[in-house]
């Protein structure tokens, strides 16, 4: 699943918006991005794995590594 389809589906089972994220992200990170920078990110596929972690922690989720067990 790409970045963009999990943050998307994160939103929706958290019942927000890419403005709400966008908003709480800015604020807890003393950033200053816009909406439509976000979401161009997430549609090109750019969004830096540091933002990936970061966006994460803003919706109280981590992004976890596990070792397949095949």
């Amino acid at each position: 699943m790409t970045a963009k389809k999990t943050i998307k589906k994160i939103l929706i089972d958290e019942d927000m918006t890419l403005t709400e994220l966008t908003e709480i992200f800015n604020k807890k990170y003393n950033k200053n991005d816009t909406v439509q920078n976000l979401s161009n990110k997430l549609s090109r596929g750019s969004l830096r794995y540091d933002e990936a972690e970061r966006i994460a922690k803003a919706l109280g989720y981590e992004i976890k590594w596990e070792k397949n067990r095949f």
